[in-house]
């Protein structure tokens, strides 16, 4: 076997670089993801159609959200959420907005933390329920800002829409979760649980 001057071989020697390198790593994936879910949330403003029905969205910064979760950990996820929600609200929207993302992200990246440590849900029903929870947390939101309960109907709206935005969005990020290198399981020991 092949040995350096120090006495390890070239895959020991690789893999402590590996080591050393690791928190390198994390900080630009965390950086990938950030700008990803950013450029989604532009992406999602840009579709005027959808919000003649308000709270209706396609969810497309879950995707980023669902990544985070299954390839890396749940502080991951929630602090990716966390820094896109606020940047994307400076950047694209207003105060108001702010308080009923953080009222619908937090609540439903905290919902597919607790789903997915049960270990009984694959990723497409991780999603839609945080789908629906996202809707239920903008909407207790809106009643509480507005002070009014009148609006309580309209979760049935936005349970349906969430839970097809969330099976969607869940069938596409197990596909993408499935087909990211190896390297990007930064958080999984064995093989991450993306079952459907």
């Amino acid at each position: 076997m092949q040995t350096s001057g120090n006495g390890l071989n070239h895959q020991e020697e690789r893999y402590k670089g590996n080591n050393l390198s690791n928190g390198t790593r994390r900080t630009a994936v965390y950086g990938l993801l950030t700008a990803l879910a950013l450029i989604l949330s532009y992406v999602e403003a840009q579709f005027p159609v959808l919000y003649a029905i308000p709270g209706i969205k396609l969810g497309l910064t879950n995707l980023v959200v669902l990544i985070a979760l299954y390839r890396m950990s749940e502080k991951s996820a929630f602090a990716i959420n966390l820094v896109r929600i606020l940047i994307a609200g400076f950047l694209f929207g207003s105060g108001v907005s702010i308080l009923y993302s953080l009222a619908g992200g937090m609540l439903s990246t905290l919902i597919m933390i607790l789903l997915k440590r049960k270990g009984k849900f694959g990723m497409t029903a991780v999603s839609a329920a945080g789908g629906v929870s996202h809707n239920a947390g903008q909407l207790v939101a809106a009643m509480l800002l507005l002070g009014s309960r009148k609006l309580a109907w309209y979760l049935v709206v936005l349970w349906f829409v969430g839970i097809g935005a969330g099976l969607v969005i869940g069938l596409l990020g197990g596909l993408l979760v499935r087909h990211l290198p190896a390297d990007w399981n930064l958080n999984c020991q064995a093989k991450c649980n993306v079952s459907e």
